[in-house]
């Protein structure tokens, strides 16, 4: 062993150990030359799960899945070039949804920088705003200063994506030929842990929680407003508060809160289409958690009541709230302030603003009812409507953007089947979903993927991941050829030009796409098909596709028709309730 190469070998080891030491246990590779050393190492550890994904904006999105599911820091490797370049999508959602991401991206040595060298770009603070820290590395020495650097940069790296608000972190290392470190001898120690960052939750002062609950004692009619968020004992803690004030919880569906307990609420979304729920129901006071919810009518609603008492709880010291609603913004720990609460809090015992949510609520859910057992085509809303019957316990079903989370948040009603729902509503882009539900399916079995035909589309490179590491998803995609989401929106009403520029039909046959990765695909033809399809694919290993093609203009059509019958079911009830 040469002394570049000694050196090379022990300083990246040792930033690997430090990877390690810190509870690393993930590696996405993006295979390249310049990143030769650091990717030989990673694979050589013998306790690190390493994972090569050829297509860089795949790989970030498989990185950024393996992250959501583990709730661990992942760590995300490729070469110089447009190569780092194409992490960028998975950044960005990383850092919108605070995803603990370790970006490693190896660079030409400074003298090769500037002067037309091949694969070289500037790769110093790439990533910008959109990384919660930067460090370029030096180059690799092994004297005992150099080797005691690199390891802790590895631990201050995986800190930074954790805490106090997870996210991403770029590390940049530039590197010098020749690249091929030493693997003989085995060039990782089993050294103890020597060094420790120790971290605690967000709290305030008792004082202040005294403070906070006699300003939500001075309101009778509250709303409790849960947005995205997955944090394991939140769900027990927010309804005993609830319970103790007698308020409604409006559960997003990808809150985790969409449970069977009479104080949730789920159908608000198409409650509050309603203008006599509007007129009526006018709250005093609102708590919220997590982050924006996905429902437009819930947003309309909340700014409807600018100016009332509006807490904002966020356990990681962010700062979401785009619409400046918030009258005050609580930097702590959301499971420790919903019991810290509840002890403070008095009881409220006047339930009649808490028995109208549930009443309305029980209406639009029979109203949504009614509406599909009458649809027998194939449209979109009863796609998501027979699906959650359908799926086993404890599963997990990733949602696309656009049509698919809108409907999930319409139809995903509570229930005690354990479900988990993810989704990527960082920056709400359609890009990278296949992959991210792959990497999310190594951590979640089993693992169902809602789809639109044009987000499938944009990352059907994904689908190698399934291929090459056998892992086992069912993704449905729901295919009405085109953008759907548009026909909602004000573009529909403008014919000239709309088909082209928002319609977007591919005319796909994505079957060939599906034999291409050796997955199972089934094309729907009626429910029972689709009954049959979802169950067979429980019992399939590997990649199932299930398609079903849909229409568009039908899709707008019932919708609206069934939003509706949920509004003529609400306002008759409320002035039954008048009289």
């Amino acid at each position: 062993m040469n002394t570049h190469q000694q050196a090379l070998t022990e300083y990246l080891a040792a930033f690997i150990t430090g990877l390690f030491q810190t509870g690393v246990r993930d590696v996405v590779i993006s295979p390249g030359s310049r990143s030769t050393p650091l990717a030989l190492l990673m694979v050589e550890h013998q306790e690190l799960n390493t994972y090569i994904n050829i297509d860089e904006r795949s790989a970030g999105f498989f990185a950024l899945g393996l992250a959501k599911a583990s709730k661990s820091p992942v760590v995300l490797l490729c070469t110089s070039g447009t190569a780092a370049a194409n992490y960028f999508p998975a950044v960005v959602e990383a850092n919108l949804s605070r995803v603990p991401l370790l970006v490693l991206t190896a660079d030409r040595p400074h003298e090769l920088r500037e002067v037309g060298a091949p694969q070289a770009i500037n790769q110093l603070h790439l990533y910008g705003q959109h990384v919660k820290w930067f460090a370029e590395m030096a180059l690799p020495e092994n004297s005992k200063e150099q080797l005691t650097y690199s390891k802790m940069v590895a631990h201050r790296a995986v800190k930074e994506c954790k805490s106090p608000v997870s996210g991403p972190v770029h590390v940049n290392f530039p590197l010098r030929e020749p690249l091929l470190p030493a693997l003989d001898p085995y060039p990782f120690s089993e050294e103890q842990v020597d060094y420790e960052v120790v971290e605690g939750e967000l709290v305030v002062p008792e004082v202040t929680i005294e403070r906070i609950a006699k300003d939500i004692n001075q309101s009778q009619q509250g709303l409790i407003i849960c947005g995205p968020m997955d944090e394991p004992l939140f769900s027990n803690a927010v309804i005993e508060l609830a319970e103790k004030l007698a308020y409604p919880i409006l559960a997003d569906p990808l809150s985790q809160l969409r449970l069977d307990n009479s104080l949730i609420i789920d159908s608000y979304d198409a409650i509050l289409k309603t203008e006599s729920v509007l007129e009526k129901f006018q709250p005093d006071f609102i708590l919220r958690f997590g982050a924006m919810p996905v429902s437009k009518p819930l947003s309309l609603f909340t700014k409807k009541h600018r100016g009332i008492p509006h807490f904002v709880v966020d356990g990681q010291a962010g700062w979401r709230d785009p619409y400046q609603l918030g009258t005050k913004m609580i930097q702590m720990d959301e499971t420790a302030f919903c019991q810290q609460m509840t002890k403070y809090v008095m009881k409220n015992e006047n339930n009649k603003w808490l028995s109208h949510w549930q009443q309305i609520d029980h209406l639009a859910k029979m109203a949504i009812k009614d509406h599909m057992s009458a649809e027998q085509e194939l449209e979109e809303g009863k796609v998501f409507y027979e699906l959650f019957p359908l799926l086993p316990k404890e599963s997990a079903i990733f949602v696309g953007n656009s049509m698919p989370i809108r409907d999930v948040d319409s139809f995903f009603h509570k229930n005690n089947r354990d479900i988990t729902v993810m989704a990527n509503r960082g920056a709400n882009g359609i890009d990278g979903v296949v992959s991210t539900a792959l990497g999310a399916s190594v951590y979640q079995q089993p693992l169902f993927l809602l789809i639109g035909d044009l987000s499938f589309f944009h990352d059907m490179n994904g689908l190698l991941a399934a291929k090459l590491y056998e892992l086992n998803i069912t993704i449905i995609i729901v295919n009405n050829d085109g953008g759907g989401i548009f026909s909602y929106l004000p573009q529909a009403e403008s014919k000239q030009h709309f088909e082209v520029l928002f319609g977007t039909p591919t005319g796909l046959d994505f079957h060939h796409a599906v034999q291409l990765y050796n997955g199972q695909y089934t094309k729907i033809t009626d429910w029972d098909h689709f009954s049959d399809a979802i169950q067979s694919a429980a019992q399939h290993q590997g990649l199932n596709v299930i398609e079903i093609p849909t229409d568009r203009a039908k899709n707008l059509t019932s919708h609206r028709k069934m939003w509706d019958q949920v509004s003529r079911e609400i306002t008759t009830f409320l002035h039954g309730v008048e009289k």
